[in-house]
């Protein structure tokens, strides 16, 4: 029975790229779930919070809670906060900018990962292409007369880079999937956020 280390060596040199896409998928992976995982708060009850204290007009203490606070959300309602003694227009404004900023942050190294997924199984299909030609320059050499021991080189490097470069790319389209689920309910939270302060904001000019 061949070990892991065997079965690798089988499958050439393409396979070296192929351990390298699923070295780096895994530390981008355990990357985005610890610093995704980091920012996510419970908005409602934050919210609540900051409301609670824009409504007795506590604007320095609202901007504490915020900058104490975690992740994308508090940094957007902080900039909308700095900005409460001017236009509608111009919190919206602030709001936006700091948003800008906020989703390239939530959406770092996703476009690595989806570049692994699609390159994974092409290299995989190279090593298939790679070592039936190898099969078959055997076949050449030996004009026509081998077995199957002959043909056993060629015929493991291409079954296995396929199988490698599958095993590499379904798991990571799958994390990329997640991964950009996650992010775009960050991004609804954000803008479902950004519209409540702009409403608090509003109301309060009602009220003074």
């Amino acid at each position: 029975m061949l070990n892991l280390f065997e079965i690798i060596a089988r499958g050439g040199i393409l396979m070296v790229p192929i351990i390298f896409c699923s070295v780096l998928s895994l530390a981008i992976i355990i990357e985005r779930v610890i610093s995704l995982n980091r920012a996510q708060i419970d908005t409602k009850e934050f919210m609540g919070r900051i409301e609670n204290v824009l409504r007795r007009n506590k604007i320095l203490e609202a901007i504490g809670i915020c900058e104490k606070g975690r992740g994308p959300i508090p940094r957007i309602l902080k900039s909308g906060i700095l900005k409460h003694d001017r236009s509608r227009e111009e919190i919206k404004e602030a709001v936006e900018d700091a948003s800008s900023f906020e989703v390239p942050y939530l959406e770092k190294y996703l476009a690595i990962l989806v570049t692994i997924a699609t390159i994974a199984p092409l290299l995989g299909l190279l090593g298939t292409v790679t070592g039936l030609i190898r099969a078959f320059m055997v076949i050449q050499l030996k004009g026509g007369l081998v077995n199957p021991g002959d043909l056993a080189r060629g015929i493991w490097e291409a079954l296995i880079t396929t199988v490698a470069g599958l095993v590499v790319a379904i798991p990571t389209y799958i994390a990329y999937n997640y991964f950009v689920s996650r992010v775009n309910g960050f991004i609804t939270e954000m803008e479902k956020s950004a519209t409540r302060l702009l409403d608090i904001f509003s109301l309060r000019e009602r009220e003074l």
